[in-house]
């Protein structure tokens, strides 16, 4: 599903080169659930970016469900996301006077999808991510940490992507919500998902069933979690 080759990450500052990303290559099949885990400065960031559309390569190929991203142009980049990527963040992202299901439905309005499809879903992603039914209408602003997240997390599932992209998903959440929110992750992938998530928390990357370990660019180990 996922390949990475020889990707080559270079920022330029005036005359300074920054090398973030060495030679970085991979894959990643369809129904895994990956860590990529590295402290700060590793380059993880770099990597999430290029893997969910956001950036491309200075050099190498990386390639979604056999297409070759790394060449994309920024429209095209941004069907890509919207297709193919359902992404969660640490700070949910998420619209404060707008109910728990209008924000998991707001996706689809630019899909053009019609109000009552929507509506149903979103009732649907919500379940799947483990929302309790009865916060549907709460705004979002009216319910807790691990709640805005698996609303978050429903809203990456909404359009029914290739794979889920988690951003540090529980660095804003006490210890009991990351681990709900972690398991989510868990019960997604064993429905089929692909779930990529990007940590520096080594308990975090655990709940994982592979971490990718990523330091100074380079991806000094890959391991499968038994």
């Amino acid at each position: 599903m996922i390949e990475c080759k020889d990707l080559v990450k270079i920022y330029k500052t005036g005359d300074q080169e920054t090398t973030v990303l060495k030679n970085v290559s991979f894959k990643i099949e369809s129904g895994e659930f990956v860590a990529i885990m590295g402290p700060s400065g590793s380059g993880k960031s770099t990597l999430m970016h290029i893997l969910g559309a956001l950036d491309t390569p200075t050099s190498g190929s990386y390639f979604l469900d056999g297409e070759d991203v790394s060449s994309l142009d920024d429209d095209a980049l941004a069907e890509v996301r919207k297709k193919k990527i359902g992404f969660v963040f640490q700070s949910f992202n998420l619209l404060p006077r707008a109910t728990v299901l209008r924000n998991v439905a707001l996706p689809l309005v630019y899909g053009g999808v019609d109000r009552k499809e929507r509506e149903e879903m979103a009732r649907k992603a919500l379940l799947q991510a483990g929302m309790e039914e009865n916060r549907f209408y709460n705004l979002s602003n009216q319910i807790s940490g691990g709640q805005m997240q698996r609303v978050a997390i429903a809203r990456a599932l909404v359009n029914n992507p290739a794979m889920i992209l988690a951003d540090e998903p529980t660095g804003n959440l006490d210890t009991h919500s990351g681990e709900i929110v972690l398991a989510t992750f868990k019960a997604l992938n064993e429905q089929g998902k692909t779930i990529i998530l990007i940590t520096h928390e080594h308990d975090v990357a655990a709940h994982a069933k592979r971490i990718i370990h990523i330091r100074d660019g380079n991806i000094i180990q890959d391991e499968k979690i038994q």
